[in-house]
């Protein structure tokens, strides 16, 4: 039986039953294989009754075939192109400011060394403040 099906292989499937950590797809009149929740579609599926129900046709890609167990682990994934990412936008590029918009834009703020001595003669004024 399991010279009918191969890993890799794409095929159509019916849905004969869901739980909530898959489906079970009916490959033919006697193999069924499980869709994984996580196989059944690119991003995160919290219930499976969302995308799937019983009676589905749906095409799957066998990605393993356990024969001793006769299990077959199915992907509907697999069988759909991946959404694009969405492009991200292009950084908005730094506009040309004149030396004149720029002093007016920095006007109220000191550069940290004038900040600096303001501050040491503040330190010593209070200094010699307590030391009297």
């Amino acid at each position: 039986m399991a010279d009918k099906f191969e890993v890799g292989q794409i095929i159509e499937g019916k849905v004969a039953g869901i739980q909530p950590y898959g489906a079970f797809v009916a490959l033919n009149e006697e193999i069924q294989g499980l869709v994984h929740i996580s196989e059944v579609t690119h991003g995160f599926v919290k219930d499976i009754n969302e995308h799937l129900s019983i009676g589905d046709e749906v095409k799957v890609k066998i990605i393993n075939i356990d024969e001793e167990k006769n299990k077959y682990s199915l992907s509907i994934r697999a069988t759909e192109e991946a959404p694009k990412k969405p492009e991200k936008k292009a950084k908005p590029q730094k506009q040309q400011v004149n030396k004149q918009q720029e002093d007016n834009n920095s006007a109220g703020f000191n550069t940290l060394k004038d900040k600096l001595e303001e501050w040491i003669e503040q330190s010593e004024d209070r200094e010699s403040t307590y030391k009297n």
